[in-house]
C-alpha cells in the first residue's frame, strides 16, 4: 500500500488526511467489543506497545488478562512512532547525570539495553515477520558549535556503560561534524510486531477488546474498570495509556505533551543504513524502512508542545524541506505525526500509581517509546507477579525529587497557566460558521457563544465547545490532521468532537446554534 500524499514535482504536503506508514502497510484489526461484565486477573487499558507487551508477559506467566482499547489497537501513539529500538536517546545521558547520581542514571541505560534484547527474543521465539533488523544508532551534529554537546554525550554514555564511539564518517550522504555511535541497536515495523503478539492474547480466559472506552477505575479487591460497554473486575489494573486518566499523582502538572512530524519518502540515491537523531536547532530523525515499493526513507522533525505549533502544514513542510536539502527526493509517500509526553527529570513514570495498591502506570517516554515501553512491560509484570526488579525505585511514579528539576517544572507550569488564560485573551472572531471555507476549522464567536467550528469537504458544519473536557483548557485547530488539540495536557479530538487521545475520556460537547 502507498500513501502518495503529494505531487512530488510540487514538493508540498497535500491538504489531505495524514497517512502513517505503519498503519497503511498492515491490515486493520477486528477484535470484539466488550459485551458483558467480565473478571480477569489483570485489565490493561491501552492497546499499544506497553499494553500488548505487558499482556503477553503476564499471560505467559499464567495470568488471565484483558486489553481494552478505546478505538483500534496499535493505531494511536504506537501506530505513529519512528520505531527505533535503541538505547541511544539523543542527548539524554549527559543531562540525566545532572539530575541523578551515576548509579541511578546507569539504571536507565541498562534497562533500555535490556529492552532491546527482550524485543529481539520475542521476535525470535515467536518467529515474527516484522522487518526486525540490527543496525547502528547515531546522535549527530552538522554544526561546529554543537560538537561540544556530542562529546559530552559520548563521555556520559561511556561512563554509564554503553559501548559508544565517536565517529565523523557515517552512511549519511551529507557531511557531519561528529556523532555518537551505538552499534547493535535495532529497527522494526511496530504494527507487524505487535499485531503478531496480540494474536496470542485471546483465549484461555484472556481477551482483547476494541472500540471499548474506559471511563473510570475504582481501586478495591477486586478493582473495577467501568467502560461504555460494561464493567471489568480484576486484581490489578494497568494504565497503558499515554496519559494516566486515573490521575492519583497530579500528573497533569508533571507530564508535558509534545508533537513530532514525520514524512516517508523515496529518494533517487541510495537510502542510508542506520538510525539517526540530531538536535541542531530542532530535533530531526532519520531511518529507513523496507516496503513493497523499495526502501523508504523516514525523516522527522518539527517538535513542539501539543496545540501550540501554529500552522501544522508548515511543520510538515519544514521536515520535508530539511529532507530535500540533504537527499535527492523522488516522492513523498507518507506523512504523519506522533505525540508523546516528557517528564521534568527526563525519566518515565513506570510502576505502581501513587496512593494505590493495585493500579500500575507507564508514561513519559519523551519520544523513546519502543524501548521504554518494553521496560515498562517488564517492570510492571514483575511488580504484579511479586518479583523483584532492580529498576523499580528509579522509575517509581511516586518519586519526590522536584527540587532537582525545579526550572523545568516552573517553566512548564507557567506555560500551562498561559494556556488557561488564552480563553480570555484569544480573540474569537465573530462570524457565521457557514462562512468557513470547506476543510477549515476555527475558534469563533456565534450566537454570543464561543465555538470550535469546522466545515467539512461536503459543506457540513460541526460546532463544538472549545474547552477540553479533561480540565477545561482551550483547544486549538490542527489543520493537517483535522483535529482539535488541547494546548495544556495533550488531549486530542476528531473534527466532530470524538476523543481520539487522552487524558480526556469524553467527547467535546456540541454547541447548538440558532436557538
Amino acid at each position: 500500500m502507498n500513501g502518495n500524499i503529494n505531487n512530488p514535482d510540487e514538493g508540498h504536503v497535500s491538504r489531505g488526511w495524514p497517512h502513517s506508514l505503519w498503519i497503511d502497510t498492515t491490515l486493520d484489526t477486528n477484535y470484539p467489543v466488550l459485551e458483558q461484565n467480565i473478571e480477569v486477573d489483570t485489565v490493561i487499558l491501552g492497546g499499544g506497545i506497553v499494553g500488548i507487551t505487558t499482556a503477553i508477559l503476564l499471560k505467559d506467566a499464567g495470568q488471565t488478562v484483558a486489553v481494552v482499547e478505546m478505538h483500534k489497537i496499535v493505531k494511536s501513539v504506537t501506530g505513529h512512532t519512528t520505531a527505533k529500538v535503541s538505547a541511544l536517546h539523543g542527548l539524554k545521558y549527559h543531562k540525566l547525570l545532572r539530575n541523578f547520581t551515576e548509579k541511578k542514571a546507569r539504571v536507565y541505560a541498562e534497562a533500555n539495553m535490556t529492552a532491546i534484547e527482550k524485543v529481539a527474543s520475542l521476535v525470535q521465539q515467536r518467529s515474527i515477520d516484522c522487518d526486525f533488523k540490527r543496525t547502528s544508532a547515531y546522535t549527530y551534529t552538522e554544526l561546529d558549535n554543537n560538537l561540544g554537546e556530542i562529546k559530552r554525550e559520548l563521555e556520559a554514555t561511556q561512563k554509564l556503560g554503553l559501548p559508544t564511539s565517536f565517529v565523523v564518517d557515517t552512511p549519511l550522504p551529507f557531511e557531519i561534524k561528529g556523532a555518537v555511535c551505538l552499534d547493535n541497536q535495532a529497527q522494526f515495523h511496530p504494527r507487524k510486531y505487535l499485531l503478531a503478539l496480540a494474536n496470542s492474547i485471546p483465549g484461555d480466559g484472556s481477551h482483547v477488546f476494541e472500540n471499548t472506552r474506559a471511563f473510570s477505575t475504582e481501586e478495591g479487591e477486586p478493582c473495577v474498570v467501568s467502560t461504555n460497554q460494561g464493567d471489568i473486575r480484576a486484581k490489578n489494573v494497568v494504565l497503558a495509556t499515554a496519559f494516566p486518566f486515573h490521575d492519583t499523582g497530579h500528573f497533569y502538572a508533571k507530564l508535558y505533551p509534545y508533537c513530532f512530524y514525520l514524512t516517508g519518502m523515496h529518494i533517487k540515491n541510495d537510502v542510508p543504513e542506520g538510525m539517526y537523531y540530531s538536535d541542531d536547532g530542532g530535533s530531526h530523525s532519520i531511518r529507513n524502512q523496507p516496503t513493497d515499493d523499495g526502501l523508504l526513507l523516514i525523516v522527522g522533525g518539527g517538535h513542539h508542545k501539543t496545540g501550540q505549533g501554529g500552522d501544522t502544514f508548515k511543520r510538515y513542510q519544514e521536515v520535508e524541506d530539511y529532507a530535500r536539502e540533504r537527499f535527492d527526493t523522488k516522492s513523498v509517500n507518507y506523512y504523519w505525526s506522533t505525540e508523546d509526553y516528557s517528564t521534568p527529570d527526563m525519566v518515565p513514570y513506570i510502576g505502581k500509581a501513587p496512593k494505590t495498591n493495585h493500579i500500575y502506570m507507564a508514561t513519559g517516554f519523551a519520544g523513546w517509546g519502543m524501548t521504554n515501553s518494553t521496560v515498562s512491560a517488564m517492570l510492571i509484570s514483575d511488580l504484579i507477579l511479586g518479583r523483584d526488579n532492580p529498576w523499580a525505585s528509579f522509575f517509581d511514579p511516586s518519586r519526590h525529587d522536584i527540587a532537582q528539576y525545579g526550572g523545568t517544572f516552573m517553566a512548564e507550569g507557567i506555560n500551562i497557566v498561559e494556556q488557561y488564560g488564552k480563553e480570555y485573551l484569544t480573540s474569537f472572531e465573530k462570524m457565521d460558521p457557514a462562512d468557513l471555507a470547506e476543510g477549515e476549522g476555527k475558534l469563533i464567536r456565534a450566537d454570543d457563544k464561543k465555538i470550535a467550528a469546522f466545515k467539512d469537504d461536503e459543506g457540513k458544519i460541526y460546532t463544538l465547545s472549545p474547552s477540553c473536557v479533561h480540565m477545561g483548557c482551550l483547544v486549538s485547530w490542527n489543520a493537517a490532521e483535522r483535529t482539535w488539540d488541547c494546548t495544556c495536557h495533550g488531549s486530542r479530538y476528531n473534527f466532530n468532537g470524538e476523543v481520539i487521545h487522552g487524558p480526556a475520556t469524553g467527547d467535546l460537547p456540541e454547541e447548538e446554534l440558532g436557538q
